[in-house]
């Protein structure tokens, strides 16, 4: 008998009905008024692919191939499908300019196949990364140092697989929580894309990627965040959630033109790691005795100043944390809201919608307690100042250098140096500073000239201390523990400025910093870096991880010193 491999059989069926199609194509879409398309044998644009969703596009048997600027090419089985018409009609609302071709299912589902290498397309998951979480955690249990990320993304670009972007995206931001990295920065160059990480508040290099998969990488992010995908002379801001097991982390992006390629920046906001009570923010005894006081007061001004990245945010959140009970309305304005705290309403501005506008809106809203993000202009301070007046405790920020500077900025923004007194209750400035990691870090004899350094500045200390000779300080090394790196963690250096009644008249009379500075002496608050030097006497911190966040008085010159771990230190002089 006879038999027949009914496998091949069908295979060849359908190749030859494939053939078939293919051909009918071709010749019908001239008579239909359309160019042809083989996809198979074209070059696809991911960024055209990622413009339409992947359940429209099966949807309507269409699938973008190629966009240049707002002109989008789609290849559809059949223009007449009242769902590709639609299609069209969405796609030219959104500025797109159409231009339509015709192909084969073949190719259609050839297609398709490239939303393998930008999953998360579909609408269901727009705004959303989720991951393998086994895979996933499993690989941040690995990730001890910056370098095992590099060998990761490493072994990813040698593989070609369609899957690959996907991959590359989940190693990074594995590689940055494991980290405990705050923003990731992806930024093409001529011949690759740079990834780093900002670890501790210093940014360090990650890896080099691989430059062919930068578009379809931008193309990933951007529609994950909510971006229009073919702008790309414009900046562009978008958010989106990282999901891994229970743990959800927020992405904020920020999307700028470069002259080779987009550059993305995104920040890692995790709940489950941020903490905000007043221990966790590290004041000095001094400081949280004061603050704990002016924390008490039912109405005035509460500002905490300095650099971004220098923890006021979370310096706030932790005072908000502090007085709240069930007693209490609060109420913040923010740009953005990073993190979410019961019992406290948060809004954000937004276009049309200023922090001005916000302001006046929460004071309706009879809120005990307010929170103002920033104070950027003259409106915002002259009506955070009134709230501070009517009966209401307000917390703001402010971008100056030191405490003192709050003051002498508010006046620059054309507040009324009179009313600044029965507003303002206390100015504080801060900053972050690395702590030096426990594992690795390295004793050493302080220098002659680091002790003449410490004395001169530690002389005016409110509350003294002896400096033995020898004195032993601590530099930073690197080790697995702290990736490399020298430090693990940050802690905050804080000083602060009480609006008593010495104060408010020179605020009045001479709004000079140096008048500020000499009467404010007599409050017995550390300065900056007073107390920053507690720490490095602590051995909390080194000298030059000091300098590198506060100015000193004096330069200091680093002489290049190898230590025992083969890493390079310094010692310090002054100029």
């Amino acid at each position: 008998m006879v038999k027949f491999d009914d496998s091949f059989s069908n295979a060849r069926v359908e190749e030859l009905h494939a053939a078939e199609e293919e051909r009918l194509i071709q010749s019908t879409a001239p008579q239909l008024g359309f160019p042809y398309i083989n996809l198979k044998n074209t070059t696809i644009d991911p960024d055209a692919v990622a413009a339409i969703s992947e359940s429209d596009s099966r949807g309507a048997h269409a699938v973008g191939f190629q966009l240049n600027k707002q002109t989008l090419s789609v290849a559809v089985q059949n223009p007449n499908l009242p769902a590709t018409q639609q299609l069209f009609e969405r796609l030219q609302k959104q500025k797109y300019i159409v231009v339509l071709y015709m192909c084969s299912s073949a190719s259609l589902e050839h297609g398709w196949k490239r939303y393998q290498d930008i999953v998360g397309t579909s609408a269901e998951t727009k705004g959303v990364l989720s991951v393998d979480t086994e895979k996933t955690l499993a690989l941040m249990a690995e990730i001890k140092q910056k370098s095992d990320v590099s060998k990761r993304l490493g072994s990813i670009v040698t593989n070609n697989n369609s899957g690959r972007i996907s991959e590359t995206i989940s190693l990074i931001f594995a590689g940055a929580l494991s980290l405990n990295a705050s923003d990731i920065h992806i930024e093409p160059e001529e011949q690759a894309v740079r990834l780093r990480y900002r670890l501790d508040g210093v940014l360090q290099d990650i890896a080099d990627l691989d430059s062919n998969i930068h578009k379809r990488l931008m193309s990933r992010l951007k529609l994950l965040s909510g971006m229009i995908l073919n702008v790309k002379a414009e900046a562009q801001d978008g958010r989106f959630t990282f999901q891994v097991g229970d743990r959800d982390v927020e992405i904020r992006s920020s999307v700028i033109p470069g002259a080779v390629g987009e550059s993305i920046v995104m920040r890692l906001l995790d709940p489950s790691v941020a903490s905000f009570d007043m221990a966790s923010i590290d004041l000095n005894p001094h400081i949280e005795a004061v603050l704990r006081e002016q924390l008490k007061r039912p109405n005035g001004l509460i500002i905490t100043t300095g650099p971004t990245g220098s923890g006021k945010t979370t310096a706030l959140y932790s005072f908000l944390r502090e007085i709240n009970d069930e007693g209490k309305k609060i109420i913040t304005i923010e740009n953005p809201v990073e993190y979410k705290l019961d019992g406290i309403i948060h809004t954000q501005t937004d276009d049309g919608y200023t922090f001005a506008q916000g302001l006046r809106a929460i004071l309706r809203q009879d809120p005990d307690v307010i929170m103002v993000g920033e104070i950027r202009d003259k409106e915002v301070a002259e009506t955070a100042l009134h709230a501070a007046q009517t009966g209401h405790l307000v917390f703001s920020t402010l971008h100056t250098n030191s405490a003192i500077a709050g003051f002498t900025r508010l006046i620059d923004l054309g507040v009324n140096p009179q009313v600044m007194g029965a507003s303002i209750n206390i100015i504080i400035g801060q900053r972050l500073v690395r702590v030096l990691c426990n594992k690795c870090k390295s004793p050493y004899q302080a220098s002659e000239n680091e002790l003449n350094f410490i004395k001169e500045v530690m002389s005016e200390h409110p509350y003294p201390k002896t400096i033995s000779t020898p004195t032993t300080l601590f530099r930073a090394v690197g080790c697995p523990v702290c990736a490399g790196t020298g430090f693990k963690g940050r802690v905050g250096v804080y000083e602060g400025v009480v609006m008593d009644e010495a104060v408010e008249e020179v605020v009045v009379r001479d709004p000079r910093e140096t008048a500020i500075e000499e009467v404010a002496k007599a409050q017995k608050i550390p300065t900056l870096l007073q107390d920053g030097l507690d720490k490095v006497l602590s051995g909390i911190t080194s000298i030059p991880e000091l300098e590198r966040v506060i100015e000193f008085p004096h330069k200091i010159e680093q002489d290049t010193v190898i230590n025992s771990g083969g890493s390079a230190d310094f010692e310090s002089h002054i100029v």
